[in-house]
């Protein structure tokens, strides 16, 4: 592995899977395989229907909860929203904000992602802020150009002392449930070109301190070379976080739990 001050972490998106007593029996699970690995900070984010229960099940224990979406005030006429309020008081920890899917099929900005980053943080909960390009973006080689713009929108409403109490999750939309994994040279290209960013915008401190994920099409047998990257602090896992067996595996950074 990597040398690093830096904490893994270690994320499972289940996206709108699982009712809320599968939710609860997978949590339940997971913490039972996971719990033995204390070097490393373990998530798991159900739907909105299932937080609750969720993060009730785990209290008190070494896997934490996050939302999978917020909006970015506190209350108000918005059916359906959830706010930072609501989703800390369910007893979440994190938030995921900006994932590809809520900025493909539902218009998130940059702008908008950066505010609810902002909300999260300011209820007491760690944004995990996703960025990423398209593949046509990668093909036309504006991989950088997009990542980049959407760390500094990301970062824009954030003092440079607290960028390290986020985390960043690079998933290249063209690796997200695909099957299809960027090598972990070119993972390491871009959390390398972000990490130099932070730097620029929040000092090298910051920098060295921020945790960066990578996320698409993640699974065991891919985990470990993800890992070995000075600058790939952990992952935000889509589909194999579904079962406990595989999000095991990957907590353990493709060992045997």
């Amino acid at each position: 592995m990597a040398t690093s001050t830096r904490r893994p972490v270690i994320a499972g998106n289940w996206k709108m899977h699982l009712t809320v007593a599968e939710s609860v029996s997978l949590a339940a699970e997971i913490q039972n395989r996971c719990a033995r690995f204390r070097d490393v900070d373990v998530i798991v984010a159900p739907t909105a229907l299932a937080v609750y229960a969720v993060a009730k099940r785990l209290a008190d224990g070494p896997v934490a909860v996050a939302a999978q979406h917020c909006h970015g005030a506190d209350s108000g006429a918005f059916t359906g929203e959830i706010s930072p309020p609501l989703i800390a008081a369910a007893g979440a920890r994190y938030g995921i904000v900006g994932h590809s899917e809520r900025r493909q099929l539902f218009g998130e900005t940059d702008a908008g992602v950066a505010g609810k980053a902002r909300a999260l943080f300011d209820h007491g909960l760690t944004p995990i802020i996703c960025v990423g390009e398209s593949l046509a973006e990668r093909d036309a080689g504006q991989t950088l150009v997009v990542v980049e713009r959407q760390v500094k929108a990301a970062l824009e409403p954030f003092a440079a002392t607290e960028v390290p109490r986020l985390i960043l999750a690079y998933e290249p939309i063209w690796a997200i449930g695909t099957g299809r994994t960027a090598t972990p040279a070119q993972a390491q290209d871009v959390h390398g070109a972000v990490r130099a960013l932070v730097a620029r915008l929040a000092g090298p401190e910051a920098a060295a301190a921020l945790r960066i994920q990578y996320g698409g099409s993640v699974k065991p047998d891919n985990i470990r070379a993800l890992m070995e990257q000075p600058d790939i602090d952990g992952a935000l896992v889509g589909g194999a976080s579904l079962t406990a067996d595989s999000f095991a595996r990957i907590v353990a950074r493709g060992e045997e739990p």
